[in-house]
């Protein structure tokens, strides 16, 4: 038998806040074919940021219907389906699975003062969170979200079956059963993290809250099978209704599996909408100051290092389209694609910028120092500053925001890492790889086709759930397209504009506290 008709394939779904990536991923690691959505974010000021989960599901179930067009592989070879997704949002579902409301986004602040109003209420619950989950609500989480449509929408609240991370939505409809693992519901803040191994809610944090446990999904094993292709679905996407569907994970975590940082030793670096250093945590753990904690791993168990740093892609997005091909009173600059010569443009700008600092807060500083009233900065503009240099400073301002937490998370891992890989859409530029490399001073390996990372991630997860792979077969799912070095004539200039970057932030965080209060 030729031995294409004896490769597997796992379809691989990744839901990011910018909409779905969806991936037929063969047990060698291969990509046999990928495709893309857009999903359109509802902003309602000040505070509000929404997604529509019926949109949501036809765009996905749309990507899987290209994937399945373009891949020339029998459909008896697909063997299971995973899923991951942006987590720290919530959708409340009833109990034929239908959504209640729009999906509150992870940019949502709206559950704010009722979180706040809880830490507050209850003198011991800062510690009860942190010693129990590891965590605590700081306005943006689940248990905020969740908190917000009990006290102002409490009809819905009263009709809910289950309030769903977007992973576990997708991974209900797909199967038609509403569940959750201690990995998916984690941004909810009610599960003991001191025992990941149980599928079980913590009393303690639910009295604390106030939630009922009975608006939330069971939890299952984080290798469980949740059952198969739903008949409906199977028979819209022409696949078998015996497809098994595994409970999924968060996309950190997915990225984390498919970056290879998972493992002792080694790092990461994403570069999506938002950033994260990737690493695994030998156990449960809270570094309240650089704002890491211990999660759960999909790998049962384990713990993962949760080191969400802020915006990352997007601030470079922004710029992108906002400043350079905008749109205006001004002027039409859009531009159909506008990261073509990207690269090119970055390059004609010298190492440094010509000593031009962009400070990436856009929507809050991250970690080690945060502040959500803390917004963006251009800093040194001259008469010789032009848009490459700006384009190039922005790449430069994010890679110093990374460089600032690096070492955080390096210590709460418990070892230097040995290789750091980058992915991410981010990982797409070869400049900005370099100059993560000049940065930090360390090399860096660009992961091949980075903006699917994730998706390997979840196949090389559903691989070893079915028992096609084993654990040491890791780099096959992430291949290597490029090593750099740091190149050592920029390293005193980086170093100085290091430490201006932090005294920068510094200075310019209270006035933009004073501006945005």
């Amino acid at each position: 038998m030729p031995q294409s008709k004896l490769r597997k394939f796992a379809l691989a779904i990744d839901l990011g806040t910018g909409g779905p990536k969806v991936a037929l991923v063969a047990n060698d690691g291969t990509v046999a074919a990928r495709a893309a959505r857009d999903v359109e974010t509802q902003q309602l000021p000040p505070n509000g940021a929404e997604q529509d989960p019926e949109g949501i599901w036809r765009t996905i179930l749309s990507a899987v219907r290209e994937v399945l067009g373009e891949a020339s592989v029998p459909r008896g070879s697909i063997c299971g389906i995973m899923c991951s997704a942006q987590f720290f949002s919530i959708v409340p579902i009833d109990a034929q699975g239908r959504p209640l409301m729009n999906l509150l986004m992870w940019l949502d602040r709206r559950g704010a003062r009722f979180s706040r109003a809880l830490l507050e209420r209850e003198p011991e619950a800062l510690f009860r969170f942190l010693e129990i989950h590891g965590g605590i609500p700081f306005g943006s989480d689940s248990l905020s979200h969740i908190l917000y449509v009990k006290e102002l929408h409490p009809e819905i609240y009263e009709r809910t079956h289950a309030f769903l991370e977007p992973v576990d939505f997708v991974t209900q409809r797909l199967t038609g059963v509403t569940t959750g693992n201690v990995c998916t519901v984690f941004p909810m803040l009610l599960t003991d993290n001191r025992r990941p191994e149980e599928t079980a809610y913590s009393k303690a944090l639910l009295e604390l809250s106030g939630i009922d446990e009975a608006r939330l999904p069971p939890l299952v094993p984080v290798d469980a099978q949740v059952g198969t292709l739903r008949s409906e679905v199977a028979r819209e996407l022409d696949l078998s209704p015996e497809i098994p569907v595994f409970s999924g994970m968060n996309d950190t975590q997915a990225v984390t599996i498919g970056a290879g940082a998972h493992r002792p030793g080694f790092g990461g670096l994403n570069i999506g909408t938002t950033m994260q250093v990737l690493a695994s945590a030998p156990e449960k753990h809270t570094d309240a100051e650089n704002q890491i904690v211990s999660m759960p791993s999909p790998l049962a168990g384990s713990y993962m290092a949760m080191a969400e740093i802020g915006l990352g892609g997007r601030t470079l997005e922004h710029f992108l389209r906002s400043v350079v091909h905008a749109r205006d009173p001004l002027g039409d600059h859009q531009a159909r694609d506008p990261f073509v010569g990207l690269d090119a443009a970055v390059e004609s700008e010298p190492a440094g910028s010509g000593k031009l600092l962009y400070l990436p807060f856009l929507a809050g500083g991250g970690p080690p120092s945060g502040s959500g009233a803390m917004r963006g900065a251009f800093l040194n503009l001259s008469l010789e500053t032009t848009r490459a240099r700006m384009l190039r400073a922005v790449l430069e301002g994010v890679a110093l925001h990374q460089r600032w937490a690096l070492p955080a998370v390096e210590r709460f891992s418990g070892q230097p890492f040995a290789e750091i890989a980058v992915s991410g859409g981010g990982a797409r530029s070869d400049a900005w790889v370099q100059i993560l490399a000049d940065i930090h001073g360390r090399p860096m390996q660009q992961l091949d086709d980075a903006r699917h990372t994730n998706t390997r991630g979840n196949a090389f997860l559903t691989f070893r759930r079915l028992g096609l792979t084993g654990p040491e077969e890791i780099d096959r799912f992430r291949p290597i397209r490029r090593s750099y070095e740091p190149r050592a004539e920029h390293r005193q200039l980086y170093d100085d504009l290091f430490e201006q970057f932090v005294a920068s932030y510094d200075r310019v965080k209270p006035i933009s506290e004073a501006l945005n209060r």
